[in-house]
């Protein structure tokens, strides 16, 4: 961590000269599929602060329909400018504000919204990169890719030879019910060393635990989220019949759902999406939870455009952050994506931090406008 470092929610608001809604719809390469839904494009609500000529962004990592979480890019938008935005009062700390947000039950990525766009406006305003705003200096990322549901364990293996290729030092590979146990083995059989975790989206209830048991076999570096969604309880009872260590991934949107999980044994991973736990500042406390208790985080992503995958690359600077993200080249999931400069894996399949102030990235002004869906101005 910097040394004599000065958190920003010590920092004052000021006044907010505009604000906007973007809603953008970007289409993926290919469809992305889980065992919950598959999506053809990202659709994503991104607020615009502008202060003093100074502008920052923030990206929701909520989906337009409920099958993720229960937030949608629409409920998000409501919270936001009915709630969130009036607690921005100048005057306030930036650490005062946001804890007038806890009177809003739940909504975590929508609050993430708009701290995410305050920091970035802030960092802007320094004229420092985010990751100094947080604390910390800047470090190389280690890659990681997630690959979706597929037709075959044909074109499992062909997507995974294609990562390893590319020198992705991670790989987590989506299960569901059928496609578990014999497609790991098949891709651990064409690659015996790489550093593989499968992700079951919730998929399992504690009665397949015979079943789950059949993953030891392969040596994961985790199995992500097997059982309910909000469950911490039940993954308590399972982790102890698993060799392999689980992660807890949905269950996670606060620091007390981490200590609590940790308490009760219920995983030895914990992947921080800091969408979906309320922000960077949140992320950061659950990071240093876990390590004050010997427990690695990852960062996870939300198929973000390259504006959300900027603030998860910056996040990545944190200490404890030690396993691969969910952090992969922009091409992967987009064929032209809003920000520039792209993700791209560099020397040693390592990701550089975004250069310049705040997230580092720019929203081209030419594709914003080609894939946006409305737009809305509140202030």
């Amino acid at each position: 961590m910097i040394k004599n470092f000065h958190s920003p929610e010590d920092e004052v608001l000021g006044t907010l000269d505009r604000i906007d809604f973007v809603v953008v719809s970007v289409p993926f390469v290919e469809p992305f599929g889980t065992s919950v839904a598959s999506w053809a494009v990202k659709e994503a609500l991104l607020l615009r602060l502008e202060q003093d000529g100074f502008v920052g962004w923030g990206e929701c990592v909520a989906d337009p329909d409920p099958y993720y979480d229960g937030e949608t890019t629409t409920t998000a938008r409501h919270l936001i400018r009915d709630f969130l935005l009036k607690e921005l009062e100048p005057g306030r700390t930036l650490g005062e504000a946001l804890g007038r947000f806890r009177k809003v039950r739940g909504n975590p990525m929508a609050k993430a919204t708009v701290e995410n766009a305050l920091l970035d406006l802030m960092a802007r305003r320094r004229g420092i990169p985010l990751h100094e705003l947080l604390g910390y200096e800047a470090r190389p990322v280690p890659s990681g890719i997630s690959i979706g549901i597929q037709e075959s364990t044909g074109a499992l293996l062909a997507k995974v030879e294609e990562a390893v290729d590319q020198g992705y030092h991670r790989v987590k590979m989506k299960i569901m019910r059928g496609k578990d146990v014999a497609w790991v083995a098949a891709v651990r059989e064409r690659f015996p060393d790489i550093a593989l975790m499968a992700d079951a989206n919730g998929d399992y209830t504690l009665e397949d635990a015979g079943h789950l048991k059949g993953l030891d076999a392969f040596g994961l570096t985790m199995i992500e989220q097997p059982l309910g969604y909000h469950d911490i309880y039940q993954h308590s009872l399972l982790q102890p019949q698993l060799k392999t260590a689980l992660c807890l991934d949905e269950s996670i949107h606060s620091l007390d759902d981490a200590a609590a999980a940790l308490g009760l044994g219920a995983c030895r991973v914990i992947n921080i999406k800091q969408g979906r736990v309320g922000g960077l500042l949140e992320s950061i406390r659950i990071a240093r939870h876990c390590q004050e208790r010997g427990v690695p985080v990852w960062s996870g992503g939300m198929d973000e455009t390259g504006l959300g995958r900027a603030v998860n690359i910056h996040l990545q600077t944190v200490d404890n952050f030690s396993i691969p993200g969910d952090t992969s080249e922009t091409r992967r999931y987009f064929r032209e994506d809003i920000a520039d400069p792209p993700v791209v894996l560099g020397p040693g399949g390592f990701i550089a931090i975004p250069p310049g102030p705040g997230t580092g990235v720019t929203l081209d002004p030419g594709r914003l406008e080609r894939y946006t869906l409305h737009r809305e101005r509140v202030r």
